[in-house]
């Protein structure tokens, strides 16, 4: 299994950044996926969750009408489009797999390198 993530960088307050991750390894389609986060000090948390078909969403509070995440089952790539971003947003970006039930939050596989958002002017 391969979780690849990328697109973060620095970004000042305001601005968007979109977030790819590219999964192999298990059969993608048929799994929830996930995007999670984890700033200095702090335990990974989750920050959003869409349903194998993409037809469902979750959101943590925190980001919810600035973050949309889709997916694209052919390319067996999940985005996290992130705008009107704030610094506390600054963490290292993680995608994950899991079952496909609400709230979509699972994490199977080991975590890969992630990606680092910093948001700062």
């Amino acid at each position: 299994v391969q979780l690849v993530e990328s697109g973060g960088g620095l970004v000042q307050p305001g601005g968007s950044l979109r977030l790819s991750c590219a999964a192999s390894g298990f059969t993608f389609s048929n799994s929830a996926m996930s995007w999670h986060r984890q700033a200095p000090g702090k335990e990974r948390e989750l920050v959003a969750g869409i349903s194998s078909g993409g037809g469902s969403t979750n959101y943590a509070s925190y980001v919810k009408g600035r973050f949309t995440i889709s997916r694209d089952n052919a390319k067996n790539t999940v985005y996290l489009q992130m705008n009107s971003l704030k610094p506390e947003d600054t963490a290292v970006y993680y995608c994950n797999a899991g079952r496909n039930k609400f709230p979509y939050s699972g994490t199977y596989y080991p975590w890969g390198q992630g990606t680092q958002v910093t948001v700062s002017s």
